[in-house]
């Protein structure tokens, strides 16, 4: 199982970036993919999952009316809109999916850094 993440960046207080993660190594569409942050001297929190094969999301109060997660199932691949970003926004981002009886697996880091 690989995760790919893509995306992140220097961004302006009040401005967007989309992350994108690519899921490969196995075939099931029974699983939950999302995204997890860790900013300097914090502990890992997540941020917001879906689950791939029927869409249910899930956002931390924190991103809530400002994130949103989609998924692209042909492609296997599972995007993050985040808007209105904000300072404490900033994080290192890492891609993570469950799948039912293999359990959990983890993309590469990526860094979203929000300041003027």
């Amino acid at each position: 199982v690989q995760l790919q993440a893509f995306g992140g960046g220097l961004v302006q207080p009040g401005g967007s970036l989309r992350l994108s993660c690519a899921a490969s190594g196995f075939t099931s569409d029974n699983y939950a993919i999302g995204w997890f942050r860790q900013a300097p001297g914090k502990e890992r929190e997540g941020v917001s999952c879906i689950s791939m094969s029927e869409g249910i999301t899930y956002y931390a109060d924190s991103v809530k009316d400002r994130f949103t997660i989609s998924r692209d199932k042909i492609k296997n691949t599972m995007y993050l809109q985040m808007n209105d970003l904000k300072p404490e926004d900033t994080a290192v981002y890492f891609c993570n999916a469950v799948i039912p009886r293999r359990g959990h697996f983890w993309g590469q880091g990526t860094l979203v850094t929000v300041s003027s």
